[in-house]
């Protein structure tokens, strides 16, 4: 069965997900092979995935507010949120082509082969365990930990499809993997500054403190 499906939506994007997220070595065999381009990758997979955590992360902050801390709850105006996440979603937009830009670039050092589209797969792919746990975004006191363990198996997943798509040797992935989470944590600090300010532009925040109830 083919992984990319052009023009598909719906089943064949959440077949896609769970072979990716639950069967990795299996879709990376299978994405390798995948004649496809990537305004089809943009269209059918990227585009979609990317705008869960935009999306749930406005609609949690307008139903429960931001994230508390120490008993302190941090709320942000209707534009602002609006502002913040289509911001971060443009933003991961270009990240993933970015971060494909890098790993194409650093193919050569590390034995592999340049190739554009292979290296569009590999950023595109990998970037489902972090989009997925976007949807826990909806309740944001438990949107932080899960954009952290959904990135941290983002990263895994790149780590290995990284020989495969790259065709560099297995003793040579890890120092390429190396300089691709430098460069993948660059783009994410650039991101979430970019966001922060254009959410700090659309309105001030509100602060309200928030007492756990008294005993009897």
């Amino acid at each position: 069965m083919s992984v990319v499906e052009p023009g598909s939506a719906g089943t064949g994007l959440i077949g896609r997900v769970m072979l990716i997220l639950f069967r990795p070595g299996q879709a990376w065999r299978a994405i390798d092979a995948e004649p496809t381009g990537v305004a089809d990758l943009y269209r059918n997979y990227v585009a979609p995935l990317a705008a869960i955590p935009a999306v749930c992360s406005l609609l949690g902050a307008l139903a429960f507010g931001g994230p508390r801390v120490a008993g302190i709850g941090i709320r942000q105006g209707p534009l602002a949120s609006l502002a913040g996440a289509a911001t971060s979603y443009v933003l991961t937009l270009i990240g993933v082509f970015l971060l494909a830009l890098v790993i194409d670039a650093l193919a050569p050092s590390f034995g592999g082969q340049r190739n554009r589209v292979q290296a569009f797969k590999l950023a595109a792919y990998s970037g489902a365990g972090l989009w997925v746990a976007g949807l826990f975004k909806l309740y944001p006191e438990l949107g932080w930990l899960a954009a952290v363990l959904g990135a941290l198996y983002s990263l895994y997943l790149l780590f290995l499809g990284l020989p495969r798509l790259m065709k560099t040797a297995q003793e040579r992935a890890l120092p390429y993997f190396a300089l691709l989470l430098v460069a993948a944590v660059i783009l994410a600090m650039i991101v979430s500054a970019a966001t922060s300010r254009v959410r700090e532009l659309g309105g001030p925040l509100s602060t309200a403190i928030l007492q756990a109830p008294a005993r009897a």
